[in-house]
């Protein structure tokens, strides 16, 4: 039986969760935009579902725009601030962000639609405050800030109240990426400071293909970013994807409702699986500040080790983690969220990522203990 610790990438769905997708499938036959009774029962269950997942994070039902996913409601975010934005074209975010959020910003610098500052982070994973301040107080003609609330790799959290009070301070509007943070931790929009709010139902249990934007009272509304129909407030055209939708507002009753304790065993695994690394393992460095992480990701250096030669071998002993880096040629690149903080390309290289969900029992944690000295001492003899 295999051991899945890759939570971070996607997770199980849960078996309520397919429940509910599968009587959606058979139950509602009608367009949720028809008038008939029909399309007003697959109106009802789409309205309940954004209901559930206003309830998650905070929200009011209004505020929550469905999507296709965080990447979707990340591009249109960013795409739509500069679009309504009259003159400012300048965006704040930093060195370690999601590639759904760095790419889009890249290729906006390169046509010239905007500047763009980066700010640095710590060898922890924390964003510089001071480097943050002075990137807010630079300019005169700042769009918008952009931040990742819980990094994807090392599951290190950003202050992201302390940075939006900031940034509102300067008159900035924030866009928050909390793909990685919903379900694993409290997520209350107001209280985060967020102007708009991201994540995706696949983190947390959910089906893959959809996902959710929040967009608070206090931005401005952001124009259409997918035309063709009047769904979703007139801001994303198209019928929407009804079972998917359902799917994820089950997925976030489940978080609501059982986040303490899914918390609790998380970090309970988490601790578990590093001390018996620590002890059993020589010449390991934990990435990230252990201080300020997900309750379910650990991130391992392990020294002088090829990390995508040790992801093989635990896959072999049927073990799923991730380099946390992208595979690109047969080569791997080493991960530019370890760079950022410090890290040399050796080092990055040498880095896994474990990431816990709520399936995950403790025989698991110790059976992965076992394998890690051989299978790392090994490894290590092939340098």
């Amino acid at each position: 039986m295999r051991i899945y610790l890759d939570h971070n990438a996607t997770t199980p769905v849960r078996p309520e969760v397919a429940d509910a997708m599968s009587a959606a499938l058979r139950e509602y036959g009608g367009n949720p935009s028809s008038p008939h009774a029909e399309g007003m029962a697959a109106r009802r269950a789409i309205e309940r579902a954004r209901e559930q997942v206003a309830h998650l994070v905070g929200a009011e039902p209004e505020q929550v725009i469905f999507t296709s996913g965080a990447t979707e409601a990340n591009n249109a975010v960013l795409h739509g601030v500069l679009e309504s934005a009259p003159r400012a074209r300048h965006i704040v975010s930093s060195t370690a962000d999601h590639p759904s959020v760095a790419e889009p910003l890249a290729a906006l610098c390169e046509t010239g639609a905007l500047s763009l500052t980066q700010v640095p982070v710590d060898e922890d994973g924390r964003i510089r405050v001071s480097a943050f301040e002075a990137a807010l107080t630079s300019r005169a003609d700042s769009t918008l800030v952009s931040l990742l609330l819980a990094n994807n790799e090392t599951g290190v959290l950003q202050d992201a109240a302390a940075l939006a009070e900031r940034a509102h301070a300067q008159g900035i509007p924030v866009h928050l990426d909390a793909t990685q943070a919903v379900g694993k931790l409290p997520v209350a929009v107001a209280t985060l400071g967020a102007d708009w709010l991201v994540a995706s139902a696949h983190k947390l249990n959910g089906p893959k293909g959809v996902g959710f934007l929040v967009e608070r009272g206090t931005a401005r509304a952001l124009p259409a970013y997918l035309r063709g129909g009047s769904q979703e407030k007139g801001r994303r055209g198209g019928t929407e994807n009804l079972p998917g939708i359902v799917g994820l507002g089950v997925a976030c009753e489940l978080a609501r409702l059982e986040l303490a304790a899914r918390m609790a065993q998380m970090e309970k695994l988490r601790d578990q699986l590093w001390q018996g690394i620590e002890r059993s393992v020589p010449r390991v460095r934990r990435n990230g500040d252990a201080a300020f992480v997900l309750c379910n990701t650990l991130n391992v250096e392990f020294i002088g080790c090829a990390g995508d030669v040790l992801l093989q071998a635990l896959d072999g002993e049927g073990v799923a983690v991730s380099t946390g880096a992208a595979c690109h040629s047969g080569s791997i690149d080493p991960s530019s969220v370890l760079l950022a903080m410090g890290r040399s390309p050796e080092q990055a290289r040498a880095s896994l990522r474990f990431s816990l969900g709520f399936s995950n029992t403790e025989a698991e944690i110790e059976r992965v203990i076992a394998l890690l000295p051989s299978l790392v001492r090994r490894v290590r003899e092939l340098e």
